[in-house]
Parts: C-alpha cells; structure tokens; sequence
C-alpha cells in the first residue's frame, strides 16, 4: 500500500451560511451551522486515506475538549495518528467559515497548538517520513516546521509537495526541497510579493516562481482547472463541471487525489487529473469532510 506522510494541521472547523458576506458592524442571521474537523494537513490525510493510500499525520492539538475530535476523526478514517501530539500550552486550532449562497467563503483561523510545531517535532517522525512514498506539508504550522518536513523527505527520497496555503514568505532554500509545489492563484501572487488580486498572467507569475527554484508549479484554478508547468509540461488540466454547494477544503480534496496518484506511480498529467476530478468532488456537499471523495467516488468522477 502507499504511504503518505503528512506534516500539517489540524483545527476544529465552524462553518455558516450567510445571505451575504458580512462587513464590519453588522448583524446577519444565518443558517446550516456545522462544527467539525478541518486543518489542511489533516483534511488531506484524511482524503489520503478515503482514496486507498496509507496516511500518517504528524500535527499538534491542545489538551482540550476539542482535541478529542481529532481523535475520534483519525480513528474513524483510519489515520496515523502516532504523530499526534498533545501540547498543553495553546488551545487546538480553530478555524470560522463564512459561506455566501454562491458557495464562496472567508475563513478566519487562530492556529493555536499548531504553532508549536518545530523542526525537532518533524524529526520525530522520521520513521513515518523514511517509508513514505510522499511527504506533504502545508503553511497553517511554521513554516520551518515544513521546510524541515521537505528536507527530510527529500532526504527519504520520497516525492515531496508544498502546498503553499495559507501562502507566507518563505525562507532561502526552502524550494530546493519542493518537487511540486501547489498554491491556488492567489497563493502564487503572495508568494511573489503581489496582491491577491494583482491581475498579471498565471502562467507568466508560475513561470517567475520556476525560476526561483521549484521543479515543478501546478497552479489550482477553481473551475479552470489547475495549470502544470515544468521542463516537460506546459498545459492546463480542466476541471469537470459540477453544481458548486461549498468551495470550502476543494484545494485540500485536490493535493490529496493529486498525492496519491503520485504515490502511486501515475503520470504527472494523470496525476492532477485526479487532483481536479477529486476538487471538483469537495465543491459538491457542504462541509469538508463529508465532501471528501472515496476511491469509488473519484473513479466515476474521473470516467
């Protein structure tokens, strides 16, 4: 079986829906309120597992009454959890979704435990990290925490991806570690000092960002598709056309699918095939783990 490892986050999602996105001041009363598990690193663990692979988390929660869903989520979706670690100093992250009747959303996160993970936390898992086919990270932990993650499974000679999300500054000589990293469009212009809205090229921003080191950019855009750009590829992948019900954890459904395509051996191209068919999937159900596609789900997506 394929094993990913992956070093990222967990926090306790609140979701509601809203008529409209509210500014400052005001009072809405809203509706489908939802409390459940959410984490980047965690929601692709999770998607990990539902597609077949063998998924390991390495992430921190506080000693509180919401670390227990945490562990109730990995035990129920058959995750690592041996890398789970407890810190009694910050609470468990949590994380507010704010969704308009278009499925658009904003998300306001206190990360909470996840920031205590450090570089000596990720060695601790080297175990995991040296077995794995696929060593993942994410940007919601410090991102020494996941260069330290890349460098290891580099190392391990795993197939490393960043996912760049939500996108920081990132330190001299993380890049040289990433073999795909993954932001969505907005994510590729922070990560080159723009606006999230700047209106240059795609293509041309994923260009400047191979220059900086990456081996290979693969650029997630919503209902587009995601753009693959290398020495070898140069394409847009489309994205099946669904009824969007909430975009929310679409990008964490694609790096899963796209891992363990990878993981498995599959073609590049092939590879964000899936990561597209499995994105598509999370836009059709609220909520991020319930929409999270299972190996068969993803089959006939794909079909």
């Amino acid at each position: 079986m394929t094993h990913i490892t992956v070093i990222g986050s967990f926090a306790v999602g609140m979701t509601i829906r809203t008529p409209i996105i509210p500014v400052f001041g005001q009072t809405l009363l809203g509706s489908d309120f939802d409390l459940g598990p959410g984490g980047k690193g965690s929601n692709q663990a999770v998607g990990i597992a539902r597609l077949g692979a063998e998924a390991s988390i390495v992430a921190c929660i506080g000693e509180d009454d919401l670390a227990a869903v945490a562990t109730r989520l990995y035990a129920a979706e058959g995750v690592d959890p041996t890398h789970l670690h407890r810190m009694p100093e910050k609470a468990t992250g949590v994380g507010f979704i704010i969704l308009n009747t278009a499925g658009d959303n904003f998300i306001i996160l206190d990360m909470g435990a996840n920031m205590l993970m450090d570089p000596a936390l990720v060695d601790r898992a080297q175990d995991r990290i040296a077995r794995s086919a696929v060593v993942m990270s994410v940007l919601e932990i410090p991102v020494q925490a996941a260069r330290r993650a890349m460098e290891l499974g580099r190392t391990a000679g795993a197939r490393t991806i960043l996912n760049p999300a939500p996108a920081t500054a990132l330190p001299e000589g993380i890049l040289d570690h990433v073999d795909y990293l993954t932001p969505n469009e907005s994510e590729l212009r922070l990560l080159l000092g723009l606006r999230p809205d700047d209106p240059a090229g795609t293509r041309d921003l994923a260009v400047e960002l191979r220059r900086r080191g990456v081996g290979t950019v693969v650029v997630t855009m919503g209902e587009k598709g995601a753009l693959i750009l290398d020495d070898q590829h140069d394409l847009v992948v489309p994205a099946p056309k669904v009824d969007v019900v909430d975009t929310t954890g679409a990008g964490d459904s694609f790096n899963a699918a796209f891992a363990v395509a990878l993981g498995e051996g599959r073609p590049l191209a092939e590879a964000v095939r899936w990561g597209v068919a499995a994105g598509a999937h999370a836009c059709t159900k609220l909520g991020v783990i319930p929409a999270m596609p299972r190996r068969a789900e993803l089959m006939e997506m794909l079909t």
